[in-house]
């Protein structure tokens, strides 16, 4: 069975929500947006959702940014070019103060209406807006179809979860395809009241909530009317324009029952990038009919020497002489030393390569190169990108380890993130 996709590229366009300033995600957002943080090694949290536009048919696309934006503003500029002959396009919308509007985007509902009238030139029926920060594979053809079977004003892509994480969503409820009632993040003892049908597969997951993914699709007209009229001082989706459009227009849900993770803190963020390494993952990167594109590296081969490997992803252009990775990703450009071990570590890699008369000057001033040295072991961390590691580190992640926020590091839940561009001493210990 061939997959569904859309036909018409005039049908739809999409609205790509850029983030706010990423704080639970920091020291990783400190210099970046959240959709601009480097994941499985080789591709930025954009292009995810990017790629699944375009495996769908959707070639048209604004991406709204504000916080720290300069890394995603250059990566999708060097990223997503298309043909003289297309009419597609990755565009840019940064916050900016206008005459009319001389404040900051104020929430996700806001960043659209200021984004309108750049939108408005473009012909749609629909306008698909989704979140910058998010890790899933979904068909939005087949969502697209069912908004259109259901007569649907807005549509809003549900996922079964369990009592555990209920709390941490919207929750909302449906009859017949259309939902009927919406709660924000719900106390536990509210929940009994928002048990649904999520069918046989999710029910005996125990997954009986349905929880908004924060992805939607508006009628084009509706949405203009919502955000210019209706709710003109409304700021947000999912708290406002969301919950007060249920009991006035024809709302459905589109059940979605694939991977999908919110990449909102530092260990979601950590548990998706090691899950890639499992032997079949939730998330499959290696699926040709939904391929992630990133920007096209001219890199070598990735070259290793005497390593054991165990349930590890190698980006390109990496060179690795250590003794042991596990459980690992290792990023684009890496340079591991010999006798040096990683368990459970995201290594992000290295944005450029250190000439051997670099590399030999900072050997001699006793100054570490680039990349992890020597006889280092490290493990449950994240090693932003250009970190220069000595030899004979230590850092040895886990419960037993504080919160803590120092000059080369950070450690939140267990999990050590060596800071980008960190200058880690030789013998250094965490």
């Amino acid at each position: 069975m061939s997959k569904q996709v859309i036909t018409n590229p005039k049908e739809i366009l999409s609205v790509i929500l850029g983030g706010g300033a990423g704080s639970r995600l920091y020291p990783l957002t400190a210099a970046r947006s959240k959709p601009a943080v480097p994941i499985a090694g080789k591709y930025r949290l954009v292009d995810i959702p990017i790629s699944n536009c375009l495996n769908n048919g959707i070639g048209r696309m604004f991406v709204l940014t504000q916080f720290n934006s300069a890394s995603l503003n250059r990566h999708i500029k060097n990223t997503y070019h298309f043909s003289a002959f297309s009419k597609a396009f990755v565009d840019i919308l940064a916050a900016e103060q206008t005459p009319d509007n001389p404040t900051w985007y104020q929430g996700t509902a806001d960043a659209v209406r200021q984004g309108l009238r750049h939108i408005e030139p473009f012909e749609s029926e629909y306008v698909l807006i989704l979140s910058g920060d998010q890790l899933y594979q979904m068909n939005f053809a087949e969502m697209l179809d069912n908004h259109k079977k259901l007569g649907a004003d807005i549509s809003i892509a549900t996922i079964p979860v369990g009592q555990r994480e209920a709390p941490e969503f919207g929750i909302l409820k449906s009859d017949a395809g259309l939902i009927t009632s919406f709660i924000e993040k719900p106390k536990k003892e509210l929940l009994p009241d928002w048990v649904s049908d999520t069918g046989e597969l999710m029910k005996a997951k125990s997954r009986n909530y349905l929880a908004s993914m924060g992805i939607y699709i508006f009628n084009r007209q509706l949405l203009f009317d919502l955000l210019q009229k209706e709710f003109a001082k409304a700021t947000d989706f999912g708290k406002e324009i969301i919950p007060q459009s249920i009991q006035k227009y024809k709302v459905a849900s589109y059940q979605y029952e694939g991977y999908w993770t919110d990449i909102g803190n530092t260990y979601s963020f950590f548990e998706a990038n090691l899950g890639l390494t499992q032997e079949l993952p939730d998330f499959n990167l290696f699926d040709n009919d939904n391929a992630i594109y990133t920007r096209p590296r001219m890199l070598p081969p990735s070259k290793i020497s005497g390593t054991t490997m165990e349930k590890t992803l190698v980006a390109e252009g990496s060179i690795i002489n250590a003794s042991k990775i596990e459980h690992s990703v290792i990023g684009i450009r890496s340079r591991i030393g010999h006798g040096t071990t990683l368990i459970s570590t995201y290594m992000m890699g290295s944005d450029y390569y250190e000439t051997l008369p670099e590399i030999a000057q900072a050997l001699a001033g006793n100054f570490p190169v680039l990349g992890i040295g020597d006889r280092c072991y490290v493990k449950n961390a994240i090693l932003d990108k250009n970190v220069r590691m000595g030899n004979d580190v230590s850092i040895n992640g886990g419960t037993q380890l504080e919160n803590t926020d120092h000059p080369l590091y950070t450690v939140k839940d267990g999990i050590v993130v060596v800071k980008k561009g960190a200058i880690i001493p030789n013998g250094f210990v965490i």
